[in-house]
């Protein structure tokens, strides 16, 4: 016999009482997740509070996932020197021998600069890191690109200081908590790094694209001189990211500048150290302005890759 089309309880109070239930609790998560999505929009700091409480509780999952991480390519890497140690072996003779050709050069230049150096007086200045720390976490799916570092207040962190790693730049934290922190990246769209080019000190500026990639524009506009395998490094202008970081390295070159990758990738760095700004009060003023505005909304949550 066929179901008949009217679905109604009947006339159990307690069936209609719950259907009823569901509507009106429906209904209610509705209207606030609305209303926290408008704050969320017209006031982003609103939630700072929040996400820094979130990493200070995800903060031993993403340390264990780092560790876990970081062993897992260590035994990928094991493997693949096994098979392929004699290809290796004759490579890196090669590269010794280059590299003893090179040290000879550069004990003859190193000698040349700490004689002009000495002459002009010149002194170049010890920068002590502020923390040495691990990338604990990061943005999964997002055109934004943000990564949680483990190290925060407690330790001396504070919003404006660089990040770096042993290969190069990875970004500056923009948020803080007691025992966290949050570091926009180099590669986020809204993350403009003054450089040079490392050869020549010829200006420029970098964005992020998003993609991973980063995009190099030129200062002076004219005749493209970029050419791929071109490093650029921080120029220090603008007080933030001492002079001389690694930033990237030219793979594509366009009619108004070129296309790049990291010299560090925050996937492949562990370990960071962050790093004091190059000019206080710059930092000072970026972090009273970041405090007024806000970051951005990130509603990607937090991932284990960078």
């Amino acid at each position: 016999m066929a179901r008949p089309a009217d679905r109604r309880p009947g006339f159990s109070r307690r069936a209609q009482y719950g259907i009823f239930t569901g509507y009106v609790i429906a209904v209610a998560g509705f209207v606030a997740g609305a209303g926290l999505l408008i704050v969320s929009i017209l006031n982003p700091a609103a939630f700072s509070s929040v996400r820094g409480a979130a990493s200070e509780l995800a903060r031993p999952a993403g340390e264990a996932g780092a560790e876990t991480r970081a062993a897992g390519q260590g035994v990928i890497a094991a493997i693949g020197a096994y098979f392929q140690a004699g290809q290796q072996n004759a490579a890196l003779s090669r590269e010794v021998a280059a590299a003893r050709a090179n040290a000879l050069t550069m004990q003859a230049l190193e000698s040349e600069n700490r004689r002009l150096k000495a002459l002009l007086g010149i002194v170049d200045p010890v920068v002590k890191p502020i923390a040495a720390a691990r990338l604990i976490g990061s943005t999964a799916a997002s055109a934004r690109r943000y990564a949680v570092l483990s190290a925060g207040s407690a330790q001396g962190v504070r919003a404006g200081q660089p990040v770096r790693s042993a290969a190069g730049l990875i970004g500056r934290v923009i948020e803080t908590g007691p025992g966290t922190a949050r570091v926009l990246l180099v590669t986020d769209p809204e993350n403009v790094v003054p450089v040079r080019r490392a050869r020549d000190g010829l200006p420029a500026f970098i964005e992020g694209k998003s993609d991973g990639r980063i995009a190099i524009r030129l200062i002076n506009m004219g005749v493209n001189p970029l050419k791929p395998g071109d490093v650029f490094v921080t120029s220090g202008s603008g007080g933030l990211y001492p002079p001389g970081i690694p930033v990237a390295v030219v793979t594509q070159v366009l009619h108004d500048g070129g296309v790049g990758h990291l010299a560090s990738d925050p996937a492949d760095a562990d370990f960071v150290v962050v790093l004091p700004a190059f000019q206080p009060a710059a930092a000072a003023a970026l972090g009273a302005s970041q405090q007024a505005a806000g970051p951005a909304p990130d509603a990607s949550g937090g991932g284990n890759g960078i």
